[in-house]
């Protein structure tokens, strides 16, 4: 629910403290490093990396969210791999017409992992 309150701090001291908001499909994820993420299907093969544009960038001390503030900072993501997601059954029905149809989708997906978060005008850098 809540994160827990530490005595004397910061109650989101707990939380990772350099994340990124990064633009992937027309949704914004929040994203540290080393996390996974499900994504709607990006264009490129498995093992290809990716810099999506940064909307928002924190490293625990400041946060940056201006565009001229953003312009040094990178995430780079790999594409792990592309899957379906899960299926959703379709059924339309009209009453007293003896018409029924079923029908699924699938939607396409991509699962893609954060390598690295980068600050690159202050030199601060998570994972080298």
């Amino acid at each position: 629910m809540f994160p827990p309150v530490v005595a004397g701090g910061d109650p989101h001291e707990s939380l990772a403290s350099m994340f990124a908001v990064i633009a992937l499909g027309g949704k914004q994820y929040r994203v540290t490093k080393g996390e996974r993420i499900v994504v709607d299907r990006v264009a490129l093969d498995e093992g290809s990396t990716l810099k999506p544009p940064v909307v928002l960038a924190s490293d625990g001390k400041q946060t940056l969210a201006t565009e001229s503030e953003l312009k040094p900072v990178t995430v780079s993501v790999r594409v792990k791999e592309h899957k379906l997601g899960p299926k959703i059954n379709i059924r339309t029905y009209r009453s007293k017409k003896s018409s029924a149809r079923r029908m699924g989708y699938r939607s396409k997906q991509t699962v893609v992992e954060v390598e690295t978060i980068a600050f690159g005008k202050k030199g601060t850098e998570d994972g080298a």
